[in-house]
């Protein structure tokens, strides 16, 4: 028997606004309401609002809880204090990856919002290690996150956040607020290289806050999955299962600088510090097309007629109008600048290995 599909509780205003869906790790979400394009340039220019209730919030109090996280986790949670997050992974014994996510510590607690399709990982990694006096908990189900992003998210959240609390947060804080009538965590992240808060909220009342986002004076433009992906990969975000895996490690991934390799000694250090002073075989990289052309994930790439990869995100850039995609290549191939050819349904194109990010998104403060 087939699993049941999931909704968040924002699917009949989805609905309302036109959404197309489409079934992403168990739940039917909003893949784009007028269009990628529109919506990817509303972030970007102005702002836009994604329903990322479908990500997973789960939580750890007690005592223990920071030593017990700074053994499961890359980064140095022991660095947070209350009110920060940072960008992190949960590791295999061997380095790959089971999930990258967002660690916050909170008052009495630490919350990590984890990937959709990782909850259940993630919760069974930490729970058949769990010591004595830690409580973890799952709230993925109690908890809905809408992301507002672009420059002008303070246009539309500051007449809907009269405190004033969360309006001046850095970069990866996160404080308590009140945001159209709504209790909501506000957050300053986002995945899609623009300025902006996440929000998290009662899972019943995220139908009120976004009423006020998409319908107040200053109007936030409903975003779907699509821009989402479009976005990110414009920034050089890897995504979990394209990009990030189980046989993948950090450092393969260019995410090396979130792993503590001088003090962690959190699972599969080793192997990662043995990658880092002897190099990988392959390494995560950039490119864009020079010619017309998109390339998608399964396309070969080549270097001097020789198949040295493939491709594992690609799409048609909305803001540079040519084809960008990320590929694991040969470490000698990985850095900017080289020539390669992608092989889109049969036709070579050819494309230039590039920095991250391919475009300059506006400043981290808004």
């Amino acid at each position: 028997m087939s699993e049941p599909v999931l909704h968040t509780s924002l699917h009949g205003r989805h609905a309302a606004h036109g959404a197309r869906f489409g079934a992403f790790a168990g739940w039917e979400m909003p893949l784009l309401y007028t269009s990628p394009t529109a919506e990817h340039r509303a972030v970007r220019s102005a702002s836009g609002v994604f329903d990322v209730s479908h990500m997973g919030q789960l939580e750890l109090a007690g005592e223990g809880a920071r030593a017990y996280l700074q053994s499961m986790l890359s980064n140095d949670i022991a660095a947070l204090g209350p009110g920060q997050g940072q960008y992190t992974l949960m590791l295999e014994d061997d380095g790959g990856v089971i999930d990258d996510l967002i660690a916050y510590a909170l008052a009495d607690r630490y919350m990590l919002v984890v990937n959709a399709s990782n909850v259940a990982p993630c919760r069974e990694r930490l729970a058949s290690r769990l010591p004595d006096g830690v409580e973890l908990g799952d709230r993925s189900l109690e908890i809905a996150m809408l992301a507002l992003q672009g420059p002008r998210f303070l246009d539309v959240l500051e007449p809907l956040a009269p405190s004033g609390s969360s309006l001046d947060l850095e970069y990866f804080e996160i404080a308590e607020d009140v945001v159209a009538g709504v209790p909501c965590l506000v957050a300053r992240t986002g995945y899609t290289g623009e300025p902006g808060v996440e929000l998290l909220c009662p899972w019943d009342q995220a139908p009120a806050l976004w009423d006020a986002l998409v319908d107040g004076d200053s109007r936030a433009t409903p975003a779907g999955l699509v821009a989402r992906d479009t976005l990110r990969l414009e920034m050089g975000y890897p995504l979990y299962g394209q990009e990030l895996s189980r046989e993948r490690t950090p450092i393969e991934a260019g995410l090396g600088w979130a792993c503590d390799l001088d003090g962690g000694g959190f699972a599969g250090a080793g192997r990662l510090r043995r990658q880092k002073e002897e190099g990988t075989a392959e390494r995560l990289c950039l490119f864009a097309l020079t010619e017309g052309g998109i390339p998608r994930p399964g396309h070969a790439v080549l270097s001097d007629g020789e198949p040295v990869g493939e491709v594992t995100s690609g799409t048609l850039s909305p803001t540079l109008g040519t084809g960008i995609g990320m590929a694991y290549l040969p470490a000698e191939l990985a850095g900017p600048d080289h020539e390669i050819t992608i092989d889109v349904r049969g036709k070579q194109k050819s494309a230039r290995t590039a920095r991250r990010p391919l475009v300059d998104s506006s400043p981290t403060k808004g």
